[in-house]
């Protein structure tokens, strides 16, 4: 083979596999409703459910902070997000560092309407910023009430299964 043959051959791998990859991509994205118009019935809602989880166990990493950890590290599994002694601390002390996380399962610590406003501007109900280690999330409206729809999903009894 000519090296123009070889290269070609090359850009075409390199193109499909490209294409193989947003193809994946955007096939693990829910499917957003024409016009901003809502999904009705059961069906938007387990989607809603399922993005909610995605988005805090694959995304946000919530379980980071919120679920507490075994001695060797692991994640308590029986207590799934329902918050307790904060396992990251930083190598140096800091003023107003949390040493404790709140439980967002099951009934999260803020209504709907507020939990959105966290999640989407990092204001938390008293109109105060976050603290670190928490991100200032920005996520969309929709994001944000999925995450709600998720942890509303669990409690201490139903948890999710290992991975």
């Amino acid at each position: 083979m000519t090296s123009t043959t070889k290269f070609f051959m090359l850009a075409v791998a390199a193109f499909v596999l490209i294409v193989a990859g947003i193809a994946h991509y955007t096939s693990a994205q829910e499917a957003k409703p024409v016009n901003g118009a809502p999904k009705a019935g059961a069906a938007a809602s387990s989607g809603a459910v399922a993005r909610g989880k995605y988005i805090v166990e694959d995304v946000a990493y919530c379980t980071n902070c919120h679920t507490p950890r075994r001695a060797n590290g692991q994640y308590d599994r029986s207590k799934w997000l329902q918050g307790g002694p904060l396992f990251w601390q930083p190598a140096h002390p800091l003023q107003n560092y949390p040493q404790l996380v709140p439980r967002i399962a099951g009934t999260p610590p803020a209504n709907d309407d507020e939990m959105v406003t966290l999640l989407t501007t990092g204001v938390w109900k008293d109109g105060s910023r976050l603290r670190d280690p928490m991100p200032q999330f920005r996520m969309t409206k929709e994001d944000a009430q999925a995450v709600i729809a998720y942890l509303k999903t669990l409690n201490s009894t139903q948890l999710p299964p290992s991975r």
